[in-house]
């Protein structure tokens, strides 16, 4: 589909920008209402933290504290005591910032390097599927607001198709894994997380040797993409915004654009997870919300100020640093893996 002077498409407002303020410093001064939007932004995520504070100490039945080793070492199980892990904030303030800069990192990398420091599962992608819903609609509104991306119901743009195209199709794709992986499949993730890497890498390879030049924009490839990206998103948390935002890339959507439509993708996908999740509390399941306070912490800083950071660098920048982190995240994927693997075919 060719971009025609009679439609907005919905990415104009990031060239026209460009246009219009020709260097970073230039873009790096924000405009009062941008400022507004920022504590908005803050506010709400603030808000969010809180709640998580409370969530942490097991207020309902179905949450109960898991005996993963990191609570059995503090002595927390059985009991309703929690607290902020720092060590968590730190990797959580990096990933987040890059999650909302380049449009993943946040699930994908963090979940593995969690599951390593001794947490449980249920306790890492509930809280993970909170962050991520909140971070991702709060970062449609800052990416729309420091001129990212344009967001248009009368006439439809672009931008509001391809959230509507990726988000139905990913929260079909996330209730079939989180139902499936979770509640009946009980499959072994291992597979399922290399899988994830391998196709991370590939994706990321591609777009990198793509990046020379524009693609012509074809929304259908959007449709596997977003399907593939949902299931991800229910087994681990994790896996979504890179094959979101590499598939639109490779779709031939604009870099500025698709990180904030990622961003509203996914905060659609994870909202809806959580009411998935929600769902599995009444067949049993048990969640622990421990882990909720200290990724909601850095996400208060790091998701507001990425949004204002994709608007300053060009984006000619993006377009290698986005594909480029892709292969970063899907190293760091092999790397927490591969171990895991050679162990599963030892026996």
């Amino acid at each position: 589909m060719s971009e025609t002077k009679d439609k907005r498409m919905g990415w104009e407002v990031a060239r026209e920008v460009e246009a219009e303020k020709e260097t970073m410093l230039k873009r790096l001064v924000p405009e009062w209402r941008q400022i507004r939007a920022a504590l908005g932004g803050v506010f709400v995520f603030l808000i969010v933290f809180l709640v998580g504070c409370w969530l942490a100490g097991n207020p309902f039945e179905a949450t109960q504290r898991i005996a993963s080793p990191v609570v059995v070492e503090r002595g927390w199980v059985g009991t309703d005591q929690w607290g902020i892990f720092w060590s968590v904030v730190a990797l959580a303030m990096f990933f987040e910032f890059m999650d909302a800069s380049t449009g993943m990192g946040f699930g994908t990398a963090l979940t593995p390097l969690l599951l390593v420091m001794g947490f449980d599962p249920k306790q890492i992608v509930p809280a993970v599927m909170v962050q991520q819903g909140m971070a991702g609609i709060v970062g449609a509104f800052l990416h729309r607001e420091f001129e990212n991306v344009e967001w248009k119901f009368k006439p439809m743009s672009e931008t509001i198709r391809l959230w509507l195209i990726i988000s139905v199709a990913g929260c079909l794709a996330v209730a079939f894994s989180i139902t499936a992986v979770y509640a009946y499949l009980k499959m072994a993730k291992i597979w399922i997380k290399l899988y994830v890497a391998i196709l991370l890498l590939m994706m990321g390879v591609i777009s990198v040797w793509q990046a020379r030049k524009d693609r012509p924009y074809r929304p259908n490839r959007m449709l596997g993409f977003a399907a593939l990206a949902g299931f991800n998103k229910g087994v681990g948390g994790g896996g979504y915004g890179p094959v979101v935002t590499i598939g639109g890339l490779i779709s031939g959507v604009p870099v500025k654009s698709m990180l904030a439509v990622t961003a509203i993708c996914e905060g659609t996908v994870s909202s809806f997870a959580i009411l998935v999740w929600l769902a599995l509390l009444s067949g049993g399941v048990v969640i622990d919300y421990i882990m909720l306070p200290s990724l909601m912490l850095p996400t208060i800083f790091s998701a507001v100020a990425a949004p204002y950071m994709t608007r300053v660098f060009p984006e000619k920048l993006w377009k290698i640093v986005v594909p480029a982190y892709c292969c970063v995240v899907a190293a760091i994927c092999f790397y927490k893996i591969i171990p895991d693997v050679i162990a599963k075919l030892a026996g």
